[in-house]
């Protein structure tokens, strides 16, 4: 929990001017509610003397503004923060890349997005009325202490004893939080899982089986909801009823004081309104435990987030390649090709890697295939012909302003792929890295895209990690990769003479 305290320290520092006017406010506002049962508890003993009155019809509107003040203040703290961690969450997707899905899953992201974000940003409230509370705690000790020195000592041992009987359950209320939050995480990616595979698992009939085990889990999930609610209610219960009973004995007190003169009326009726007001620094005392609680949980599932990495490169393999050329990689393990490309693809900006799996977003299909650029028509029809995707423009009822489902679930593998080859080549990159562009593809499609992406190309290097022979064929040289290391290299037709391993893997 380390990590995670100090990221919630890191979101307070980063904005420590306003957590500072926030804590100011919020003290101003926690002492200011101790004005008025003082005034009042002076002006009775002053036979209500009007200036007495219109001090405290003062307070009460310079306490209104300071409540307005201190609210409009902490909105923006908790804004801030969620903004920030959002940005740190963008921030290292776009680090991870390609490598996200193998450090994590999409549900976890899902959860750490809709919940986690929320939560966190909602534990800083603490910084502005919770340091009011302890400041406004200590004041009204203070001036209980000049009205009788049993009353002062009674409040100020009430809170710690009320933290020494809830503080085990906050403890535990966390950890079985932890457990809570790591399973909905799971579920969620489950979910996800389900709804991706949807296809799928109708066409090979393992729908009903698969939404069996989510309810299964969904069932044990609630359980343990269940334990969290159960806590939290004990909790609450606790935190409701003790400070009712404490306050409920100080008032006691102070009655019996002042039955028997040691107080005025007055000072029995400011005992009333202290002792009234002691509900707000003790309501926000285990409001703010709550939230530092549920704001850690999430912090904690946030900073092991952010402390993926992307993982080592592959080691080199001394691979070079002519500028301009159109070149085939080649290996038995087509990780290892995919690997190599996607090393390739980091070392400058000027590369840009085409993969088969990469996400289809929903938007028009010129929107699509325009990316982040602004390609005129005329661009995304070359490109759309060099991919041979002009069958799949003609198939959909409005072109290019046909409406495309969120990952293409609309559309085909085959049209899918060589949608996002043909987004690829209206980026028109200096070097074009490509993984298997062509696999979903049948042979006569293939083989014509193959010898338009050559022409299309020329002059620019476009790298391809593929088996396919009919890709391999137009390339200017083909490199074959054997645990790691460049095994040979040469044209399509020199290596299918010279290496069983590349006539094995081609074939």
């Amino acid at each position: 929990m380390k990590a995670a305290a100090r990221y919630l320290c890191w979101l307070a520092w980063a904005q420590k001017g306003r957590v500072a006017l926030g804590a100011t406010l919020g003290t101003l506002w926690t002492v200011g509610l101790t004005l008025p049962p003082y005034l009042l508890s002076r002006a009775i003993d002053d036979n209500l003397a009007p200036g007495w009155v219109l001090a405290l019809l003062g307070a009460g509107l310079a306490n209104a503004w300071l409540a307005m003040m201190r609210h409009r203040t902490m909105t923006k703290i908790r804004m801030d923060a969620n903004f920030r961690t959002v940005r740190a969450l963008v921030e290292q997707i776009n680090t991870l890349g390609a490598h996200l899905n193998k450090r994590t899953s999409a549900g976890e992201v899902v959860t750490i997005g809709i919940g986690d974000v929320i939560t966190i940003a909602a534990s800083l409230t603490v910084t502005g009325p919770g340091v009011g509370a302890v400041i406004g705690y200590g004041v009204v000790a203070a001036l209980l202490l000049q009205v009788s020195v049993v009353l002062a000592v009674v409040v100020l041992l009430g809170v710690p004893v009320l933290a020494i009987v809830l503080g085990p359950l906050l403890g535990r209320l966390m950890k079985v939080q932890n457990g809570y939050r790591e399973s909905q995480g799971r579920l969620t990616t489950r979910l996800v899982d389900l709804i991706e595979g949807l296809r799928v698992l109708n066409a090979f009939g393992g729908k009903d089986a698969y939404a069996e085990r989510y309810l299964a889990d969904s069932a044990r999930l609630r359980e343990q909801g269940y334990r969290v609610a159960s806590l939290t209610s004990w909790i609450g219960a606790l935190g409701a009823g003790l400070p009712a009973l404490f306050l409920a004995a100080v008032t006691w007190l102070g009655a019996r004081l002042a039955a028997e003169g040691t107080i005025t009326v007055g000072e029995l009726v400011g005992v009333y309104g202290y002792i009234a007001m002691l509900v707000v620094p003790v309501s926000f005392f285990i409001e703010g435990s709550f939230q530092i609680s549920h704001g850690l949980v999430s912090a904690r599932q946030v900073t092991r987030f952010l402390a993926l990495r992307p993982g080592d490169r592959p080691r080199s393999p001394g691979l070079e390649v002519t500028p301009g050329s159109l070149v085939g990689l080649v290996s038995a393990r087509p990780e290892e090709s995919v690997a190599l490309l996607e090393s390739l693809g980091g070392f400058d900006g000027t590369s840009l890697i085409a993969d088969h799996d990469a996400a289809l977003f929903a938007g028009t299909l010129r929107e699509v295939l325009q990316g982040r650029g602004a390609a005129d028509d005329e661009t995304i029809r070359r490109a759309v012909t060099v991919a041979a995707a002009q069958d799949v423009v003609a198939g959909l009822r409005h072109g290019l302003d046909s409406m495309i489902e969120p990952g293409g679930r609309n559309l085909s593998g085959g049209q899918r792929q060589r949608i996002r080859l043909a987004r690829a080549l209206v980026a028109d990159p200096e070097v074009l890295l490509a993984v298997e562009p062509t696999s979903a593809l049948d042979a006569h499609t293939e083989s014509l895209l193959a010898q338009r992406l050559r022409t299309a190309r020329a002059g620019r290097t476009t790298v391809v990690a593929t088996t396919s022979p009919l890709l391999l064929a137009q390339a200017d040289q083909i490199v074959l990769i054997e645990d790691g290391q460049v095994a040979a290299t040469g044209t399509h037709r020199d290596l299918l003479e010279s290496s069983d391993v590349y006539r094995t893997v081609v074939s």
